[in-house]
């Protein structure tokens, strides 16, 4: 086995986004968000990811902007460090050592220089218990720094960031866990804490959810079990408290915000539905229906101008004036390059792999999203793609039980005029039971497409187009099955000659001209479970998998060629090459074979590329394949793998020359990679270019000029530099002039160097009487031809010259006189 530690997992997309409460920006043109153990900036207004914040060796639990800074954000995590950045330009400032796994982060106006987290109680061995602390940041020049003041606040708190809030700018603070509410007041230094019972007369539930302060009066908002909201007042006295009671959310309510004004209380739930209450008047409230998931955070920007939702389907959706707009089996759109997968509810989503960006979504189900505990949803389960991408299948279906159970199978053809794809023919009940499998056809003089169920039969569908009216539509042209089996799997050849039907134990292949059973091929027992054929040099044979083992069969001698003991949980070829990768599961991680089936042996190995069960997995052809001549990295020249976890991050593999060839083109670009695709930056790069090209035709006496490297890196670095991260000018400006220095080159003495600077002014002032006189009127000159540059001289001919110039040759004058 080969295994290599110069080819490594790196994460090119995914990640939960919706782990904590994203924020807005005070002039609400980026969203920041914590993005597993990174932390991601988002354009509100174009939806690209501008900078992703890597540092933190852990998840990252919380973000919020600095308020002595509004162009730089703290970001928390679990491993025990709080981050300072400067999210426009995506630059690292300072990191803080905490030592303790921090659980979220808060910041106050009017607690500056000082954070507050929520740790880990030290006397807790179980991590159950936890406290709420707040921590001095040292304010040394040092970029790394250990945060070691900490004092507590709260104790018993609960560690889910949205039940602890900031209340009147930062005059006190509230926290609440189970069925208790404290409050904790900083000028007093006192701690009030008002609890709830259980259950009520009509049984609701009054657990604590969530938490949130008015901004200018003295009213703590609460969030319930029950879907009821809490106004609390006169809080700041034990015994003299009120609350009044808001229901709108038929269950918990999971997120709580007030604008910045403190108009309006925004709330969210399971309902998918944003609620937004006026303070002024109790029962006018607005509805922002149909966002697509369940809300888990709401935030506001400082200008309330826009809002933000984080939803449990991992979506982020950004709302302004209450208008929507959203950001966000694993298969590629030749077209766009793009991954298709499920998106939200019913939906697919078109992901773009270079621009970690949903493209657009495809609504397939085409109803409305209503959640009710206990009602099924219709889902699409499944989906695929001819190899043109003309044609989509898709499967949706509600329900799991025989008596229960509806789905229908629908085609889309996709439209040239509008860029998307058409709802084409839907055909309901196409099997007696649920679709297991489906696959089209890669044969090019013909569309079919081969659905497998559970009602131990598989159908081929093809497509005609009517004469008259030039439309297409689907029907069913065979149906097979073989001695009452149940099938679990199908797949077409690289050419679209034979078709593989997995029935139990046992594997039919069958023509797609006759569709007739040409054999079968028997495997050691266990129901196979994957099916794929090789490609190109390979594709004499037939792979498949079981809960147990990999098998391969030789379709020219219809045998087992060889079998070996692995739990594959997913299995995938290449479409450019002979190579297949299989992911198996070992002991609680997933480890990554790749091989060709002429051979057993792998050509490439590498044990825990993650945690879990890889869920899907995807070779994506490469615009510009890679030319290395390394056997252990030879797989991944023509189509990059990619991959899907259980904690849906989007993982591939490269290698370390890819990583430096990326790492030096981008230090060779112009305009910073944070710049927008926008005609403007199209200009500017093209100026630029042309500006270069300019520079590189001057003639060689250019090259001859002295040259200031170590200026003109100073002054490069000076100037695009962010003023606001830059140390005082008094440090800098001793540094910036000895960069200005020449050195001294070789052929002169340094002795002379004095007496040279001297003679060189006096020279300068000589040879400009020297100009004026020549700029005078005179005769036409004899040598040479008129516009003849005059002979070059070397530096000591003009040396010489310039000596005799300066020489005295008065005394000829008196022997002419006499």
């Amino acid at each position: 086995m080969v295994e290599q530690t110069d080819i490594r997992v790196v994460r090119c997309g995914g990640s939960k986004i919706c782990f904590s409460t994203p924020i807005l920006t005070n002039d609400s043109r980026f969203l920041i968000c914590a993005s597993g153990d990174s932390v991601k900036v988002f354009s509100t207004r174009t939806e690209e990811c501008v900078h992703v914040l890597h540092g933190h060796a852990n998840q990252v639990t919380g973000v919020a902007l600095n308020p002595a800074n509004h162009l730089q954000v703290y970001s928390c995590s679990l491993d025990g460090t709080v981050r300072l950045w400067d999210f426009i330009d995506g630059i690292l400032i300072k990191t803080f050592t905490v030592g303790y796994k921090i659980s979220s982060i808060y910041v106050s106006n009017k607690h500056i220089g000082v954070i507050f987290i929520i740790l880990p109680m030290q006397s807790n061995e179980n991590g159950e218990h936890f406290q709420l602390v707040a921590v001095r940041l040292p304010s040394a020049l040092e970029q790394e720094l250990e945060a070691r003041e900490l004092s507590a606040v709260l104790s018993d708190v609960s560690p889910v960031p949205a039940c602890t809030a900031f209340g009147q700018g930062g005059d006190y603070i509230a926290s609440a866990k189970g069925l208790q509410l404290c409050v904790y007041f900083f000028r007093k230094q006192k701690t009030y804490r008002f609890k709830l019972k259980a259950t009520d007369k009509k049984g609701a539930r009054n657990a604590f959810t969530c938490v949130a302060c008015h901004p200018k009066d003295d009213c703590i908002a609460t969030g319930h079990q029950d879907g009821k909201i809490r106004l609390w007042r006169n809080f700041n006295q034990k015994k003299e408290y009120t609350y009044s009671t808001q229901h709108w959310h038929h269950n918990a309510v999971s997120a709580l915000c007030f604008s910045p004004e403190g108009m309006h209380l925004l709330s969210g739930g399971v309902e998918s539905v944003l609620v937004q209450w006026h303070c002024k008047e109790v029962n006018k409230k607005n509805f922002l229906p149909r966002l697509g998931g369940a809300i888990a955070h709401i935030c506001v920007s400082p200008d309330g101008q826009m809002y933000s939702t984080s939803h449990t389907n991992n979506k982020i959706t950004i709302i302004s004036s209450f208008r929507v707009s959203a950001l966000p089996h694993l298969m590629i759109d030749p077209r766009t390059k793009a991954l298709v997968l499920n998106g939200k509810p019913g939906h697919l989503q078109f992901y773009s792999l270079e621009r970690d960006k949903q493209l657009y979504s495809l609504d397939i189900v085409q109803q409305e999203y209503i959640y009710q505990a206990g009602l099924d949803q219709f889902e699409v389960v499944k989906a695929a793609l001819d190899g043109t991408a003309s044609w989509l299948a898709t499967v949706e279906q509600r329900g799991s039980k025989i008596s229960s159970l509806e789905f229908s199978l629908k085609l889309w053809s996709f439209n040239e005029k509008a860029q998307s794809f058409e709802l084409n023919t839907t055909i309901t009940a196409p099997h007696q039971n649920m679709i297991t499998a489906m696959c089209f056809s890669p044969a090019m003089d013909t569309t079919m497409l081969v659905t497998v169920a559970k009602d131990d039969q598989f159908k081929v569908w093809l497509v005609s187009i009517s004469a008259a009216e030039k439309q297409a539509s689907w029907s069913c042209e065979h149906l097979g099955s073989y001695h009452g089996l149940q099938p679990t799997n199908c797949c077409f050849s690289g050419d679209g000659s034979l078709l593989a039907v997995s029935f139990a134990e046992v594997v039919t292949l069958w023509s797609p001209d006759t569709w007739e059973l040409l054999t079968t091929l028997c495997q050691p027992p266990g129901t196979i479970e994957d099916l794929c054929f090789g490609r190109l040099s390979c594709s004499k044979y037939l792979l498949g998998t079981t809960t147990k083992n990999l098998l391969c069969w030789n379709l020219l001698t219809c045998a087992l060629e060889w079998s070996t003991s692995m739990d594959v949980c997913v299995l995938r070829t290449d479409p450019l090459s002979e190579n297949v990768a299989a992911f198996c599961h070992n002991s609680g991680k997933t480890d990554l074979f790749v091989f060709r089936p002429s051979e057993p042996r792998p050509l490439f190995t590498q044990k825990a590329v993650c945690v879990g069960r890889v869920q899907r997995c995807i070779f994506v052809p490469r615009e510009d394949p890679l030319d290395s001549c390394d056997e252990w990295s030879q797989w991944l020249n023509r189509s990059r793998l990619h991959f899907l976890t259980e904690q849906m991050e989007l993982l591939t593999f490269s290698t370390r020359a890819e990583d430096e060839r990326i790492l030096n083109s981008r230090k060779e670009l112009l305009v910073d990679d944070s710049v927008a695709m926008t005609p403007f930056y199209l200009l500017l790069g093209k100026h630029r270019q042309q500006q270069q090209e300019k520079q590189t035709s001057v003639p060689s006496q250019a090259a001859d000029r002295a040259q200031l490297p170590q200026g003109c890196v100073a002054i490069r670095e000076l100037l695009h530099t962010p003023a606001h991260v830059l140390p005082p000018a008094s440090f800098l400006c001793s540094v910036f002039l000895n960069s200005l220095l020449i050195s001294n080159t070789g052929g002169r003495d340094e002795k002379e160097l004095p007496e040279q600077e001297v003679d060189s002014e006096k020279e300068e002032v000589d040879s400009e009487e020297e100009m004026e006189m020549n700029n005078g009127p005179q005769g036409v000159r004899t040598q040479g031809s008129v516009g003849e540059a005059p002979p070059s001289l070397s530096r000591a001919e003009e040396k010489e010259l310039r000596r005799l110039r300066k020489t005295d040759f008065s005394w000829v004058t008196s022997l002419t006189s006499s």
